[in-house]
């Protein structure tokens, strides 16, 4: 049987996904966000601030939900790496606050909420979701990475899930052919290979996360790893997205030219993140990604 199922910050690119999901799944959707777009046919909207507690009161109490999906988010694309904690700040307030006002308006209501795979500490082979995350992070990335921690406890608390996605891949993400804002960069020969390109990334189609967060409606709470079945270093798939793109192939930098371009944090995500395991979200949700980067990065 359906669920009833808010889903807050429902207009972006994982909100619509999401939203198509779980209408097709048979839950009654309802999109709140502060402006009201066009949703997917047989989804319902409720204006929603999240950094007024008040508002969200109202907002749940009048909605009544079965379940709430957070996914909170004012992500600019392309982002600055140089300047990431602020262009994150609302951001990070929407993922401490916001959660934190979801929760204390809707005490008992089962919560899934958005988080990232790619802030675990750097180390060798594929982080699963008991590995530590970064301990001493970048400058730029360290507001970020509170923001998530204060998430991540706050879902737990509630007895909640927590899925941690891969760098998005499909049509409209910031990978995407078509109006994405690392692929124009990209296009314009401006994504070089830092120190060779050891950066392992793990990637997850906007498809799968949907699906994903359907399958965290009646699965056993925790936290999981929503990535592809490929982890993948840069070096492998930034030549293959230039080519798509008919960008001439990426040059090598050394990590002191590049970090005076892009930041500490710029170098960071070039040459440190870690991939992520999703063998957790296979087993207990048994949720299978069906859309792998090699088919999916750099095109619509």
């Amino acid at each position: 049987m359906g669920k009833h199922v808010l889903i807050a910050g429902g207009t972006g690119l994982i909100g619509r996904a999401t939203t198509a999901a779980l209408v097709s799944a048979g839950h009654r959707v309802t999109v709140a966000a502060r402006k009201e777009v066009p949703s997917p046919e047989g989804a319902s909207f409720a204006k929603l601030d999240a950094l007024d507690a008040a508002a969200v009161h109202r907002t749940i109490d009048g909605v009544a939900p079965d379940a709430i999906v957070n996914i909170l988010t004012a992500i600019p694309d392309p982002t600055d790496p140089r300047r990431m904690a602020s262009e994150y700040a609302s951001t990070n307030r929407l993922r401490v606050e916001g959660t934190r006002n979801l929760i204390a308006a809707a005490p008992g209501v089962p919560l899934v909420s958005e988080s990232i795979a790619f802030a675990y500490d750097p180390a060798p082979g594929e982080a699963d979701e008991q590995a530590t995350l970064w301990v001493r992070p970048p400058k730029q990335f360290a507001p970020v990475l509170d923001a998530i921690l204060s998430l991540e406890q706050q879902t737990r608390a509630a007895g909640g899930t927590v899925l941690r996605l891969g760098h998005l891949i499909g049509s409209g993400t910031s990978f995407s052919r078509r109006g994405g804002g690392f692929a124009a960069q990209v296009q314009a020969g401006k994504v070089p290979l830092v120190a060779g390109g050891h950066s392992a990334f793990s990637f997850a189609h906007l498809s799968d996360v949907a699906a994903a967060f359907d399958r965290a409606l009646d699965g056993p709470a925790g936290t999981y790893n929503i990535v592809d079945d490929e982890p993948v270093e840069m070096a492998t798939w930034l030549p293959v997205m230039a080519e798509r793109l008919n960008a001439g192939a990426p040059k090598d930098v050394p990590k002191a030219l590049a970090r005076l371009a892009v930041g500490g944090w710029g170098v960071a995500f070039m040459t440190q993140l870690r991939a992520a395991s999703n063998a957790s979200a296979k087993a207990k949700l048994s949720w299978q990604p069906s859309r792998p980067w090699r088919s999916s990065l750099g095109v619509d």
